[in-house]
C-alpha cells in the first residue's frame, strides 16, 4: 500500500486510466525506439524516435506532483509558485478540501511509517497518484517520470490520442482487466462511463450489469454478487 486513503480514489478510475494509458503506450511505441524530453519552460513533455528526431510525439504536460526519496515525502505541484500554472493540480487540492482528505490539502504528503521507499516502491505510488489525477481531473493520460536521485514527477498530459469510444475499450478490455486488479468493477465501470462521456444505464434494480453506449456502439457489462464482471456483450457500429 501507498497511500491509504488516496488509493480508493485511483481504484474508482482504474479502467479508465488503464485504457487512456494503454493508448499513450500504442502511440509512443508507433515510434519505435524513443526517449522523452520534458520542457517544464514551455510546459511541453515530448517522445522523440531515436531513429528519426523528427518523428515525435508532443504533449502538453500538467506537472501534478513529485515523489522523492530523499525527504520520504510527496510534493504537490500546486505548492509550488511556478508548478501549476493552470491550476490542474489545484484541482486535486478543492476536493481534497471539499471532502476532507488531508492528503491532497497538505503542501507535502510523508510517506507512510513503513514504506520502504525504494524504486519499486516509489514507482507505485506515482502510479497511485497517477490514477487519483485522472479521476479528479477527468484528464488523461498520465506519465511518471524518473528525474533524477530516486526521485519521480508525475505529469498529466493532453496527448494527441483520439477520444476513448466504447468500441475501442471493447477491443482493449480482454489484455486491461486480464492485467488490472479491480477493487469493485461495477463502480470502475461506472466512472469509465463518466469520465469517457458515455451513457450508461443499468439493466436491472440490483446493479447486476450495465449498458453503455456511444456513436461506435453499446457493450453491457455483467456483474457477479461480488461485483466482479462475468461477462461483456457488445454490438459495434460499422466504420
Amino acid at each position: 500500500m501507498t497511500f491509504a486513503a488516496l488509493q480508493p480514489l485511483a481504484d474508482r478510475a482504474a479502467l479508465f486510466t488503464a485504457l487512456r494509458q494503454g493508448a499513450l503506450s500504442t502511440a509512443a511505441d508507433a515510434l519505435g525506439e524513443h526517449r522523452w524530453d520534458a520542457d517544464m519552460a514551455a510546459g511541453t513533455l515530448t517522445f522523440t524516435a531515436n531513429a528519426d528526431p523528427s518523428s515525435q510525439l508532443v504533449t502538453r504536460a500538467h506537472l501534478i506532483a513529485t515523489i522523492a526519496p530523499g525527504p520520504r515525502s510527496l510534493l504537490w505541484a500546486w505548492a509550488h509558485p511556478q508548478g501549476d500554472p493552470q491550476g490542474i493540480a489545484a484541482q486535486l487540492q478543492t476536493y481534497g478540501a471539499e471532502h476532507g482528505i488531508v492528503e491532497l490539502t497538505s503542501p507535502e504528503v510523508p510517506f507512510p511509517a513503513d514504506a520502504a521507499a525504494d524504486e519499486e516502491w516509489i514507482a507505485q505510488a506515482a502510479h497511485v497518484i497517477g490514477g487519483v489525477a485522472v479521476e479528479l481531473t477527468g484528464r488523461a493520460p498520465y506519465y511518471s517520470a524518473p528525474v533524477g536521485g530516486g526521485t519521480r514527477a508525475v505529469f498529466l498530459l493532453d496527448a494527441p490520442i483520439a477520444p476513448l469510444t466504447v468500441a475501442d475499450a471493447v477491443i482493449a478490455l480482454p489484455r486491461i482487466l486480464s492485467g488490472t486488479a479491480l477493487t469493485d468493477a461495477r463502480t470502475a465501470v461506472w466512472d469509465l462511463a463518466r469520465l469517457a462521456n458515455w451513457t450508461l444505464t443499468w439493466t436491472d434494480e440490483s446493479f447486476g450489469g450495465a449498458t453503455v453506449v456511444d456513436g461506435s456502439g453499446s457493450a453491457t457489462f455483467r456483474f457477479d454478487e461480488q461485483a466482479r464482471i462475468t461477462g461483456i456483450e457488445s454490438t459495434l457500429t460499422d466504420s
